[in-house]
């Protein structure tokens, strides 16, 4: 009897492992890598400042004035996933999605990276170069900025690697950081554009990037 049950419960347990196996399979299909891990290939700089180098598989940027590495492609519906490190003191970063970038200029839809502890506002959607803060959270809107809170929690780590993950599908905009979704909008500004990450230009300071990939949608 008492093998029997042993029996049952391995055989349990490698149906469990073959679903989480299965599971894991389809969540990863049709992704593709944007960093091969060894070069920056299918990215480019536009400013004339900031160094990006690729260091054990990351992408590291440097610099002391903002700037931000961009993709030589542009994406309209897809599904992106990157993971970022914030350098220890002051900090601020964020992925740039669907965004436009001109010499000397990168602008348009910004997901929060945000190292002050305090306001947590990691996963937002921020209107680089142009409307800002206008909706998620809405800067100077105690309600809105209370609710963004309330959703975000505390999943943001400040001092570890965080996953976002960003769906755009047609006006829908998704932003989930570590799993929690943080904002979830519609919005009509831009329907296609570059993938961007971001160096906020405190000098001296390293921003770490690994695990860039995108799956497009039909």
């Amino acid at each position: 009897m008492k093998t029997m049950r042993s029996l049952f419960i391995a055989l349990c347990g490698l149906s469990l492992s073959l679903a989480f196996a299965d599971e894991a399979k389809t969540k990863d299909e049709g992704f593709k890598p944007l960093f091969d891990g060894k070069t920056l290939e299918g990215w480019n700089n536009p400013y004339k400042h900031g160094e990006a180098k690729v260091v054990d598989g990351q992408i590291h940027l440097i610099g002391d004035k903002k700037f931000f590495l961009v993709t030589d492609k542009k994406y309209a519906n897809f599904v992106f996933e990157g993971e970022v490190l914030l350098p220890e003191g002051k900090a601020n970063s964020g992925f740039m999605f669907r965004a436009h970038a001109e010499p000397g200029k990168v602008y348009g839809y910004q997901s929060e990276v945000d190292g002050d502890a305090n306001r947590k506002w990691s996963g937002g959607l921020y209107d680089e170069a142009r409307r800002a803060w206008f909706i998620s959270p809405i800067k100077g809107d105690k309600a809105s900025e209370e609710a963004f809170r309330q959703r975000a929690g505390d999943t943001f780590k400040r001092n570890d690697w965080n996953t976002y993950r960003i769906t755009c599908q047609g006006n829908k905009i998704k932003i989930e950081v570590n799993g929690v979704v943080t904002t979830e909008i519609e919005d009509d500004k831009d329907s296609s554009g570059v993938i961007g990450i971001q160096h906020h230009g405190e000098k001296g300071q390293t921003y770490k990037f690994r695990n860039l990939r995108v799956k497009e949608l039909d």
